[in-house]
């Protein structure tokens, strides 16, 4: 991977996560974050999981992200996108649409 490609994949990972590592990290923490998602044999969620990650990505030095690091933010980007595009009608607050989003790093309802 070029540097030119690893600047664009760390700058549509900082568009699509919009929530801080203290912000993911509290979220991970709470019955709503660990109640969605696909679980393997009853375990923890393929989007907790992430969010863990996300959580270790946001604080490590961009100096020292791996292949696998940039493969993960790749993932995670193509997974805000199209959570996003399937965004159901009214109110989302407390919807497992916007909780599962939530555990990928990205809260629909905040500005910024």
């Amino acid at each position: 991977m070029t540097e030119e490609e690893r600047r664009a994949v760390v700058a549509e990972f900082d568009r699509a996560v919009n929530m801080t590592a203290r912000e993911l990290e509290g979220w991970l923490a709470t019955d709503e974050s660990r109640a969605v998602g696909q679980k393997d044999d009853g375990g923890e969620s393929t989007g907790h999981a992430s969010g863990r990650r996300i959580v270790e990505l946001l604080r490590a030095r961009r100096s020292a992200l791996t292949d696998q690091d940039y493969a993960h933010m790749r993932k995670v980007v193509g997974y805000v996108h199209r959570h996003l595009a399937q965004r159901p009608s009214g109110d989302v607050r407390e919807t497992r649409w916007r909780y599962s989003l939530m555990n990928w790093g990205h809260d629909p309802l905040k500005s910024g």
